[in-house]
């Protein structure tokens, strides 16, 4: 077998190897938000692997062909190659695009420019106020309010409408793929569905003046059963 038909299996090989494998990134999500938008990732990432190891195989290869060539020529003009390459292009184009709207398109990922409207009795609905420098959380039809923790339940639809009460902030909890802006006078709808009990950091990821590095809270998940038990307490407190 020649050098060049060694190269090209070599890099098909490669290629192939890395297309059909089992992502070595693929671990357990916190939310269905995060699984949607890191799957998006590692399928982009995959696609983008063996187009790299082809095209820098051929310029390795094309380097090496070439090395000591004193006189080199201009290239020729081939049509067939130019639409080819150009097919071939629109192609990984056309896929992107499709797999990247079907994630940027869906509820969980999209968001709001207004309060949404559900039918659905179990959601969660919390108003997120971003005040300088805290997080202030209103339980909607609830009559519970709290500051710097939001509790919520696990494997409920929860809609965050995310507003301002001063200036701009931005609602960040990277662990649960989750971020938007806190304008002003602007409800904007994060919708997500967390699958784990744990503790969650939460940010301002847009500089809001002195105190933003200290602009944090916790996102608090609990079964539940743990959840409607809270609700019921911090109803009490406030009656008290």
């Amino acid at each position: 077998m020649s050098s060049k038909r060694k190269a090209l299996v070599t890099l098909l090989g490669v290629a192939g190897l890395v297309l059909f494998a089992d992502p070595v990134l693929a671990q357990g999500y916190d939310s269905t938000t995060e699984e949607l938008i890191k799957s998006l990732n590692t399928q982009l990432l995959y696609m983008a692997i063996p187009i790299t190891v082809l095209v820098e195989g051929i310029l390795i290869y094309t380097v090496w062909k070439f090395r000591n060539n004193d006189d080199p020529k201009p290239t020729k003009e081939n049509r067939r190659l130019e639409i080819s390459w150009t097919i071939a292009t629109a192609l990984v184009l056309l896929v992107v695009g499709y797999a990247s709207y079907g994630v940027m398109a869906n509820e969980y990922v999209a968001g709001s420019d207004s309060q949404v409207e559900t039918t659905n009795s179990d959601a969660v609905h919390v108003e997120v106020v971003g005040v300088k420098y805290l997080w202030e959380f209103n339980y909607e039809g609830e009559n519970v309010s709290t500051t710097g923790t939001l509790v919520l339940p696990k494997d409920t639809d929860i809609y965050l409408n995310v507003t301002s009460d001063d200036w701009i902030h931005s609602f960040h909890v990277p662990e649960l793929g989750l971020k938007q802006d806190a304008l002003p006078g602007q409800h904007n709808t994060i919708k997500t569905k967390i699958t784990n009990e744990d503790t969650y950091q939460l940010y301002c990821a847009e500089y809001c003046g002195v105190g933003h590095s200290k602009m944090l809270g916790e996102i608090d998940v609990r079964s539940q059963e743990e959840y409607q038990n809270w609700l019921d307490d911090q109803r009490g407190n406030s009656s008290d």
